[in-house]
């Protein structure tokens, strides 16, 4: 965990327990907000508006959607793609059509060769550099801010600060580089459209300026933005989700070190 130290509190662990935790904490979070990735993707991929009044979409909504793919596909489903999310895998979204990793490595490769794994890469390398950019921006206005506004006797947190500021960032940085990611997923599922056809329509872009300028056309501006409001909920969960696995497991090794002597 950047910026925070376990040991100035007291608690008696090591670097590698410190490690160890921050890992876990980032696993354990991926799996419990894995639900609203699986969302996040599914808005970002429907064509049709998200919206009640179009009689053609799918999803319009986060309850809605989370019935819907429940009803239809099982409780498991909220976890379609979950290895390779935790390996930070480049197709993530592709393989949600498919009934597993190996299954979805191999059909892509066969049908498209070595380079289908690397669609999308564009706007993942564009949004990169702005994005970690405006966190750093944000969190440091954020911090004056912060101190600006809060009196002198609530500064003595700086967890909280950390947090609150660190949050407030994530979720700036992400609102502004999010069509990027939305161009991503759009370019990285090329190549399945009938393995899609179920959710809804689907297209097939020349690349990322083709794919930005027919969402503009076909889906208006705030196209840019579909599946913006389950990934900000799902930046502000995990950060809280982080904190708190994080303590537990180092309290936990600090707990079994006293046990210990």
């Amino acid at each position: 965990m950047v910026g925070y130290d376990p040991k100035a509190d007291g608690r008696n662990i090591s670097n590698f327990e410190v490690a160890v935790a921050g890992s876990v904490s980032g696993l354990v979070t991926r799996v419990l907000i894995s639900p609203l990735d699986i969302i996040k993707i599914r808005f970002q991929l429907q064509i049709e508006r998200l919206s009640r009044s179009d009689p053609n979409a799918k999803y319009h909504g986060i309850l809605q959607a989370s019935r819907q793919i429940l009803q239809e596909e099982g409780p498991t489903a909220f976890w379609k793609g979950h290895i390779p999310a935790q390996l930070l895998s480049i197709g993530y979204g592709a393989v949600q059509v498919y009934k597993t990793l190996r299954d979805a490595v191999v059909t892509m490769y066969r049908t498209e060769g070595p380079l289908v794994f690397y669609k999308g890469l564009n706007p993942t390398m564009l949004a990169i550099f702005p994005y970690a950019g405006f966190q750093f921006s944000f969190y440091s206005s954020l911090k004056h801010a912060y101190e600006w506004v809060m009196p002198a006797e609530g500064r003595k947190d700086g967890n909280l600060k950390n947090l609150l500021c660190g949050s407030g960032a994530g979720v700036i940085s992400k609102t502004l580089t999010y069509p990027l990611d939305l161009f991503k997923k759009r370019l990285q599922v090329g190549g399945f459209e009938q393995a899609r056809a179920t959710f809804g329509q689907v297209r097939s872009y020349k690349g990322l300026l083709d794919c930005a300028r027919r969402v503009l056309r076909e889906e208006g501006a705030q196209g840019f933005f579909k599946g913006l409001s389950p990934s900000l909920l799902k930046a502000a969960l995990s950060t809280g989700f982080v904190f708190f696995w994080y303590e537990l497991f180092c309290n936990l090794f600090h707990h079994m070190k006293k046990a210990d002597s």
